[in-house]
C-alpha cells in the first residue's frame, strides 16, 4: 500500500487540535498535512507518513517531527492533540 492510499483509509485523517484550540494540524487523506497556529492558517505545511501508531512529519522546508498516537490522542513536540470531534469530551 502507498502513502496515499494509506493516508485515504487511514483513520487518523482528519483536524487534531490542542484542547485550547490553539495549534491545529489537519492530516489531509492525500498525505499532506496543514498546520494553523493561533489566527495564522497554513503556517506549516508539508507531508506525512504514519506507521502504525507513529507519524513523521516533513514540512516543506524539510524541517521533520514526528509524534505517536495513544487512546485516541496525538502526542507532538509536547502537545497534546485531540480529533476535532473529540476534543469537547476531552474537557469534561
Amino acid at each position: 500500500m502507498n502513502n496515499t492510499e494509506q493516508a485515504n483509509s487511514h483513520p487518523y485523517v482528519g483536524m487534531w487540535v490542542t484542547a485550547d484550540g490553539y495549534i491545529r494540524h489537519e492530516l489531509l487523506p492525500n498525505g499532506r498535512y496543514d498546520e494553523a497556529r493561533g489566527d495564522r492558517k497554513s503556517a506549516y505545511q508539508g507531508s506525512y507518513t504514519i506507521e502504525g501508531n507513529h507519524i513523521e512529519y516533513v514540512d516543506d522546508t524539510g524541517f521533520t517531527a514526528d509524534g505517536d498516537f495513544f487512546e485516541g490522542v496525538l502526542y507532538h513536540a509536547g502537545m497534546v492533540l485531540y480529533l476535532e470531534e473529540h476534543r469537547e469530551e476531552s474537557k469534561e
